[in-house]
């Protein structure tokens, strides 16, 4: 479980890392080569595609910090935690996302969804 969770930092960590080389290694450690990201914007398939996913996010939004906001509930090798997106103290999205990682830890699927849901 430890480093499910220490992969699920590293995944984060790929978006706020400044270099490029930091962003492939981080992605390299965290995800299965196949790796599903999915998000009402994206629906991509491997690292490579991830880590050009995640440069071309922070083209549109630079100086932008993705950090975790809640707990990680971890149950059958799924998880769910909120996220937020900040500029400064300015949140600019939140939302969370469902994960899945195989018997080593390694991340094979993301399902991100934006902002709240309501009442």
């Amino acid at each position: 479980m430890e480093l499910y969770l220490q992969n699920l930092d590293n995944m984060l960590a790929a978006w706020n890392a400044p270099d490029e080389g930091d962003v492939l290694k981080l992605a390299e450690t965290a995800l299965e080569h196949n790796v599903h990201f999915v998000d009402p914007n994206h629906n991509i398939m491997g690292v490579e595609a991830f880590v050009a996913m995640v440069h071309a996010v922070k083209k549109q939004i630079p100086g932008a910090v993705y950090s975790r906001t809640s707990r990680v509930d971890i149950q059958n090798n799924h998880c769910r935690y909120h996220w937020a997106i900040h500029m400064g103290d300015k949140l600019l999205m939140s939302g969370f996302d469902v994960t899945e990682v195989n018997d080593g830890g390694k991340i094979v699927k993301v399902i991100g969804f934006f902002g709240e849901l309501s009442a």
